[in-house]
């Protein structure tokens, strides 16, 4: 077995389609913020000036220079961060979302928790397809991992909000009618983060049973099949 492949190799190259779908989608999140950078830049609000900057770095640079990333992350997943970032960031925290429409927390928090699942589901692929770990794991635990990854990650992040709050005098947990503490909107958050996380456990677990059942050629396979390092290969 060789040494790890570097990003951008033959090994580790992404379908040119979802590489393309990548760079437009970063495009455009990339116009949409200059142009609030302007705006920005007008009113002297320098606190926003500085943190649409580092969001404009943030997911523009992964994007251009793949190979000068420290570790290997599949275009697949640096969409959906990206698309993750600029949803919580920039339109909640920049555009005031989270202000403009009440549901905004709460979507964004659902979806995490989708997506935290699927990650911890993957990871856990990654695990049990690869060569140099003797183990197989039954589709019940792999999904009981990915809803607790999911669950624990909201949690964590949770934790992260209040600390915002208390130490920098953010308003990261959004106080709700008749709570201020913000108490109801973080129980909330764990919620919808809770259900997220449950339902791709479920679809996880359905689809490794049928999976193993009717031996098809499913989409981790293929990811497996286009990303071959990740898995020992």
């Amino acid at each position: 077995m060789t040494g790890p492949a570097r990003p951008g190799t033959a090994e580790n190259r992404p379908d040119p389609l979802v590489r393309r779908l990548h760079l437009i989608i970063v495009a455009v999140m990339e116009f949409m913020m200059a142009g609030e950078l302007i705006a920005l830049a007008v009113d002297r609000q320098f606190m926003g000036l500085f943190l649409v900057l580092m969001l404009m770095v943030l997911i523009g640079v992964p994007a251009l220079f793949p190979g000068k990333l420290p570790v290997f992350i599949p275009v697949e997943i640096q969409i959906f961060t990206v698309l993750f970032i600029f949803a919580t960031l920039f339109l909640g925290e920049v555009r005031d979302y989270y202000e403009r429409f009440w549901w905004w927390d709460l979507a964004l928090h659902t979806s995490s928790g989708v997506l935290l699942g699927m990650l911890g589901f993957l990871f856990v692929y990654l695990v049990n397809e690869n060569e140099l770990v003797d183990v197989t794991m039954k589709p019940s635990f792999v999904a009981l991992f990915a809803f607790f990854f999911g669950v624990g990650i909201g949690a964590l992040w949770e934790i992260v909000e209040f600390g915002a709050d208390q130490l920098l005098g953010m308003n990261m947990q959004k106080p709700m009618l008749g709570d201020p503490s913000g108490l109801t909107d973080t129980m909330w958050d764990l919620i919808v983060d809770t259900l997220g996380s449950a339902v791709i456990a479920l679809a996880g677990w359905r689809y490794m049973h049928r999976a193993r059942r009717d031996r098809t050629d499913f989409w981790l396979r293929r990811f497996v099949r286009r990303y071959p390092r990740l898995f020992g290969y």
